[in-house]
C-alpha cells in the first residue's frame, strides 16, 4: 500500500486518488480484489474519513472502484469502467460527473456554498403541504400514465405565465418535463448530433455542458461579460464555426450571475437569423428575478427559440417539475421523444405542483425569497469583497456571485480543502468547457450566511 505525506502541496484526496490508481493500472491491485473499508484506511493511514469517502467516490466515478451494497469497494474491471468527463492539468485531475454526484449525495455538509439550490427553510413548503392534503382527497386514477405532453391545467397555467411575460403560445406549445434538465436534455438530443458545432456560455451551465460532451458535440464558448456575452468574439465563432444551436441563459446566469442587456438580446437573435441557428434559452431563474424584462423567447415569439424553466428551484428541488415552450412542430417532435425515453412524466408531481402555484400565498413567497437573496448578495458580496475578493458582476437578484481571489491560482485546490473542514465550494472547473483549472469560485449567496465559509476563506483557505 502507498504511503501519504501531508506535507506535500498535493491535496490527500488527490494523493489516495493517484496511489489506487497506479496500484491498479500497475497491476497491484487486480479486478474483483477487495479493498480496505473507507474506516480501515482513514484509520491506518490517519486521515478523515471525509477525505477518504471522497477519494472513494472519485475513483468510483472514474471508473476504477465499484460500490456494492453491505460488501464495501471493490476493484472494477476497466474494460466496463465509468465513462467520466476527465481533464488533467499537471498533477490535478477533476472529474465534472464526481462533482456533481457529491453535490446531490451530501446535503449534510455543514456548509454548502458550493450547491445550486436554496435553503430547505426558503422553499414553498406551506404550499406543497396543502396541495399534497388536497391530492390525498381527491380521487386520482393512479392506474395510468397521464398526458404525454404533461398536466393539462399545469399546461395551461405555463401558457398563462408566458403571456404574462409576453411569449404567446398555446397550451399545446407547453411540454412538461421532470425538471429544466430532463427539457435541456430532450433538446440536446433533438438539435445535436456527433460532430455539431454547439455554442455554449462560457462558463456555463454545468449539467448541460456534460450531457453535450456526451452526445459529442463540439463545444464552442460564448464568452459571457457582466452585459451579456463579449459580442465580437461571438459573431467570430459563429463565422468560424457555424453553430446549429446556441445554448444560453441571458438570466441571471449560472454560474456568473449576469443578466443580459436588451441590446444584447437583440444581437443574438439577428445573428441566429443571419446565420441560421436555433436558440434554447435557459430560464430556470425567471421567479428569482425583481425585474420584469424581456427574454429571448419573447423577443422572437419562439420562431427560433426554445423556452425552458423549471419550478424546481422555488417550489422545491424534490418536485422534479419543469417545463418547455417551442414552435409547434419542434414541440410535437420533442415529446415524442420524451415517450421514447420515459413515457410521460409524472402526473402526480405535475398535480402537486400545480396546487402549490395557484395557492394563493405563491406570489408572496416569491417576494420573499427574491428579497432575501438581495440580503444575501449585499452580504456575501461586502464579505468576499473584504478578504480581497474580485466580483466579475454584482446582479443583486438570483442566487450567485462569480469570483476570484488574485492570490488563488487554483480553485480545485481551496475546494478540496474546503471540502476537508465539511465545505461544499463551487470550483470553476465545473462550469468550463474544457474543464481546466483556474481560478474563479460559483458562490451561492443563500449559503454564504454562515460565519464559518468566511472564516475558512480568510483563514486556512488563502494560506
Amino acid at each position: 500500500m502507498f504511503t501519504l505525506d501531508s506535507s506535500l502541496p498535493t491535496p490527500l484526496v488527490t494523493q489516495i486518488v493517484e496511489g489506487f490508481r497506479r496500484m491498479i493500472e500497475d497491476g497491484q491491485l487486480r479486478a474483483g480484489a477487495k479493498l480496505p473499508s473507507i474506516r480501515q484506511f482513514a484509520h491506518s493511514h490517519e486521515v478523515s474519513v471525509y477525505t477518504v469517502v471522497d477519494a472513494y467516490d472519485r475513483l468510483v466515478a472514474l471508473g476504477f472502484f465499484a460500490s456494492r451494497p453491505h460488501s464495501g469497494f471493490f476493484v472494477r474491471s476497466r474494460a466496463t469502467g465509468a465513462l467520466a468527463q476527465t481533464s488533467t492539468r499537471g498533477n490535478y485531475t477533476f472529474d465534472s460527473m464526481w462533482y456533481m454526484r457529491r453535490i446531490f449525495e451530501n446535503r449534510a455538509l455543514r456548509s454548502k456554498p458550493g450547491c445550486g439550490w436554496l435553503p430547505s427553510e426558503w422553499l414553498f413548503a406551506d404550499g406543497l403541504k396543502k396541495s399534497l392534503r388536497n391530492l390525498a382527497n381527491e380521487d386520482i386514477d393512479l392506474g395510468g400514465y397521464g398526458e404525454p405532453k404533461g398536466y393539462p391545467p399545469l399546461r395551461q397555467l405555463v401558457r398563462d405565465f408566458l403571456a404574462e411575460h409576453e411569449v404567446a403560445a398555446t397550451a399545446e406549445q407547453v411540454l412538461l418535463t421532470q425538471g429544466s434538465s430532463q427539457a435541456l436534455d430532450l433538446a440536446a438530443r433533438r438539435l445535436v448530433r456527433a460532430g455539431d458545432a454547439v455554442l455554449v456560455d462560457e462558463p456555463g451551465y454545468a449539467n448541460l455542458l456534460s450531457s453535450l460532451r456526451f452526445l459529442r458535440a463540439r463545444l464552442i464558448g460564448a464568452p459571457r461579460t457582466p452585459q451579456g456575452w463579449d459580442l465580437d468574439v461571438l459573431e467570430s465563432r459563429i463565422k468560424q464555426h457555424r453553430p446549429k444551436v446556441f445554448f444560453t441563459q441571458p438570466r441571471l446566469q449560472s454560474p456568473t450571475g449576469s443578466t443580459a442587456q436588451l441590446s444584447h438580446l437583440h444581437r443574438v437573435l439577428q445573428l441566429a437569423e443571419k446565420y441560421d441557428f436555433v436558440i434554447v434559452e435557459n430560464d430556470i431563474y425567471v421567479d428569482l428575478d425583481p425585474e420584469p424584462r424581456p427574454s429571448l423567447a419573447s423577443l422572437d415569439q419562439l420562431e427560433r427559440v426554445v423556452y425552458i424553466s423549471s419550478y424546481s428551484k422555488t417550489i422545491s428541488p424534490n418536485i422534479r417539475v419543469g417545463y418547455m415552450a417551442a414552435q409547434a412542430d419542434l414541440l410535437e417532435d420533442l415529446a415524442q421523444m420524451k415517450m421514447l425515453s420515459g413515457l410521460t412524466s409524472s402526473e402526480f408531481s405535475e398535480r402537486l405542483a400545480y396546487g402549490a402555484l395557484v395557492d394563493g400565498r405563491w406570489r408572496k413567497h416569491l417576494k420573499s425569497v427574491r428579497e432575501k437573496l438581495a440580503q444575501a448578495h449585499q452580504q456575501a458580496a461586502n464579505g468576499l469583497l473584504d478578504i480581497g475578493f474580485e466580483l466579475f458582476c454584482e446582479p443583486k437578484a438570483g442566487m450567485f456571485l462569480w469570483a476570484k481571489h488574485p492570490g488563488l491560482p487554483s480553485a480545485a485546490e481551496l475546494s478540496y480543502k474546503a471540502a476537508e473542514n465539511d465545505i461544499m465550494l463551487g470550483p470553476g472547473h465545473l462550469f468550463s468547457i474544457d474543464l481546466a483549472p483556474g481560478p474563479w469560485l460559483r458562490f451561492n449567496v443563500a449559503y454564504c450566511t454562515d460565519g464559518a465559509v468566511f472564516s475558512f476563506l480568510k483563514g486556512e483557505g488563502l494560506r
